[in-house]
């Protein structure tokens, strides 16, 4: 993981999905993000106070319950905007009472954004700034977050260390989902650290070099 001097990372394994929360802050100002809050808000609010940072926005890569279960409750409690996912992701968002009562994570509720993103939008976190990439494939409206000067990137679910996002659930599309990495993420560089939805985090030349799924040598 990237430690730069302007800008440092946290990560919060909520929901029983072990799903990467992630608190992400500028040094210079000591304002900061949370990334994808599905759920354990006390522990996400502990992790900004234990690092003495001020959350000044919510960030969301797409709709499932993993990700954004907890985004109402955190938005509330901390009286910040939303920013994301995509406005495709709208009916995951909608269906979020009912995925966390399937899912025994009876804190899911529905929000809508203060701000749908679209690619090419930037969004800040205190004096820094990440491009916005629309990433579609695991759910319509998926969305990265892309830190240059860090060579950093919140994905989600759309790339993980030796695999891919699933595509099996409604409005997901294989090929959409190759496409993305390779046309949007790939180009960004090799050198490009990323924090994945779930597990380790990874490098995209790694991925390039090793991934069984979208590597160089199986996806030509």
């Amino acid at each position: 993981m990237p430690d730069e001097a302007s800008l440092r990372v946290a990560i919060i394994p909520v929901t029983p999905f072990e799903q990467n929360c992630s608190l992400v802050w500028c040094t210079e100002t000591m304002r900061g993000a949370v990334v994808d809050p599905g759920g354990d808000v006390d522990e996400v609010i502990a992790a900004a106070d234990d690092n003495k940072v001020s959350v000044e926005r919510i960030l969301v890569t797409h709709g499932h319950l993993d990700h954004a279960g907890a985004v109402a409750d955190l938005a509330e409690r901390l009286g910040v905007p939303i920013e994301g996912p995509q406005r495709e992701d709208g009916f995951w968002i909608e269906s979020l009472v009912e995925a966390g009562r399937n899912y025994g994570m009876p804190h899911c509720r529905p929000f809508t954004p203060d701000r749908w993103l679209a690619d090419g939008d930037v969004v800040s976190v205190g004096a820094q700034r990440f491009q916005v990439l629309h990433c579609p494939g695991h759910t319509p409206g998926h969305v990265v977050f892309f830190h240059a000067g860090a060579k950093l990137a919140f994905v989600g679910d759309v790339l993980f260390r030796g695999s891919i996002g699933r595509t099996d659930f409604p409005r997901g599309d294989h090929g959409s989902l190759i496409r993305s990495i390779r046309t949007k993420l790939w180009p960004l560089g090799d050198d490009v650290t990323f924090v994945p939805g779930h597990g380790p985090a990874s490098t995209f030349g790694f991925e390039r070099q090793n991934n069984p799924f979208v590597g160089d040598d199986v996806v030509g």
